[in-house]
C-alpha cells in the first residue's frame, strides 16, 4: 500500500490548477498559439494564457489585450510564472530564447524548422535531457486531420508525390523554401516511412529572393521507397497534396480540403495509363470495375488546436510528445542535406559564380 507521502503527492497531483502558458513572439503565427491557448482556456480545458512576450512592446500589449493575459518585455519575466510555452520566434533564435526556458523547469513548444543547425538541435536535445523537459517540435502538418486518419491505411508504401505550392507573400524570406515550406512534407514522409533516406538528388533555384524559393527533390529510402517532393512559394495557385502508392493501392492526401481517398485494385485487374489517371476524387461517381473507393472517416479540428492539445497531455503525463525533439531533428538534418544537394547541383550547372 503507498505511504502518506505517496498519497499526499497523488492528491496534490489530482488537484493542481491549470497549466500555466505563455507565448514567446507573437507574430502572425505566434498570435495564433496565443488565440488557441486563450480558446483552450475558455474551454475549461485545464490550461491558463498567463502572458506572451515579443521584442515588439506594442505587439505583445496589444495581443495580451486581445486574449486577456500579461504582455511580458523578457524571457526572466515568465521564470515561476508559467509551466509551458510555445516559442515562435525566428528560426536563428530558437536555441537563444529555449535554453533559458528548458534551464529554468519549463516545457517548450519550439516551432519547425527545430533550429537552423544540426549543432544547435543537438544542443537543444541535451538540455531538454539534463533538465528532464518535455519539448515538442512544431511541424503542424502532423495534426492535420488527413494525415491522422491516414495513417491507419499505410502498409509498405513504396511511391510519393508531394506538391506544396504557394503565392508568393515577403514572409520568410530568410530560409530557403526548404526550410520554410517543404519541411512540413519532409516529416510526414519521414513519419510514414520508417526506413533510413539511401540517397538525395535536388535541384532548386532563387527566383524572387536571395534563397531557394523553388525545390524539387527525390529521395530513396533503404527500403527501396522513392519520394518525390515540389516545394515552391512563387506559383500562381496554392496546391497541399500528397499522394502515395503502396501494393494494390493508391491513397490521395489533400492537406488543405482535410481529406483522403484510398483506391483499392483487385489482384486480377489490370488497368490503362489513360484510366489511372482518371482515378479521382472527381470521379467517385463513376464506378471503376476491379477499383473499390473508400473515403475514410476524418475528424475534423483545428491542427493548431490538435497540436497544442497534444503538447499539453505531453506536459501533464510527462511522455514523449508526438513530434519529438529527435522527429525534428531528422527533418531538419534531411532539409539540410536536400539544400547541400540543391547547391551540389547548382555548381554542376553554373548556377552560382
Amino acid at each position: 500500500m503507498p505511504g502518506r507521502a505517496a498519497f499526499e503527492k497523488i492528491n496534490s497531483l489530482a488537484n493542481q490548477s491549470a497549466i500555466r502558458v505563455a507565448v514567446v513572439g507573437v507574430g502572425a503565427f505566434g498570435k495564433n498559439h496565443a488565440r488557441v491557448y486563450h480558446q483552450m482556456s475558455q474551454e475549461d480545458a485545464g490550461v491558463q494564457l498567463a502572458g506572451v512576450v515579443d521584442s515588439s512592446v506594442s505587439q505583445a500589449a496589444a495581443v495580451a489585450g486581445q486574449f486577456g493575459c500579461k504582455a511580458f518585455s523578457n524571457l526572466d519575466d515568465l521564470i515561476g510564472r508559467v509551466d509551458a510555452v510555445s516559442i515562435a520566434v525566428p528560426t536563428v533564435h530558437h536555441l537563444r530564447v529555449a535554453a533559458p526556458l528548458i534551464a529554468a523547469g519549463i516545457d517548450v513548444l519550439i516551432e519547425k524548422p527545430l533550429a537552423s543547425s544540426l549543432a544547435e538541435a543537438d544542443e537543444l536535445l541535451r538540455l531538454a535531457e539534463a533538465n528532464q523537459r518535455i519539448v515538442q517540435v512544431g511541424h503542424l502538418e502532423r495534426f492535420n486531420p488527413a494525415v491522422r486518419a491516414t495513417v491507419p491505411l499505410l502498409t509498405q508504401p513504396m511511391f510519393f508525390e508531394v506538391h506544396r505550392l504557394s503565392i508568393f507573400t515577403p514572409r520568410s524570406l530568410d530560409v530557403d523554401v526548404v526550410l520554410d515550406l517543404m519541411i512540413h512534407d519532409i516529416d510526414v514522409v519521414l513519419s510514414f516511412e520508417k526506413s533510413p533516406v539511401r540517397e538525395i538528388r535536388a535541384v532548386g533555384l532563387p527566383v524572387v529572393s536571395g534563397k531557394v524559393d523553388i525545390a524539387n527533390v527525390r529521395m530513396e529510402f533503404e527500403s527501396g521507397c522513392v519520394a518525390n517532393l515540389t516545394a515552391s512559394r512563387i506559383s500562381t495557385e496554392r496546391v497541399r497534396k500528397l499522394r502515395f502508392f503502396q501494393p494494390r493501392e493508391y491513397i490521395s492526401v489533400d492537406y488543405a480540403r482535410r481529406d483522403v481517398l484510398q483506391f483499392r485494385v483487385s489482384n486480377e485487374e489490370k488497368f490503362s495509363l489513360d484510366q489511372l489517371l482518371g482515378m479521382t476524387g472527381d470521379s467517385l461517381d463513376v464506378p471503376i470495375p476491379g477499383v473499390k473507393v473508400h473515403r475514410p472517416e476524418v475528424r475534423q479540428e483545428e491542427p493548431l488546436h490538435a497540436e497544442l492539445a497534444s503538447f499539453l497531455d505531453a506536459v501533464r503525463t510527462r511522455t514523449r510528445p508526438v513530434v519529438s525533439l529527435e522527429d525534428g531533428r531528422l527533418a531538419l538534418a534531411v532539409a539540410l542535406e536536400i539544400l547541400s544537394a540543391i547547391g551540389t547541383h547548382s555548381r554542376r550547372a553554373g548556377l552560382n559564380p
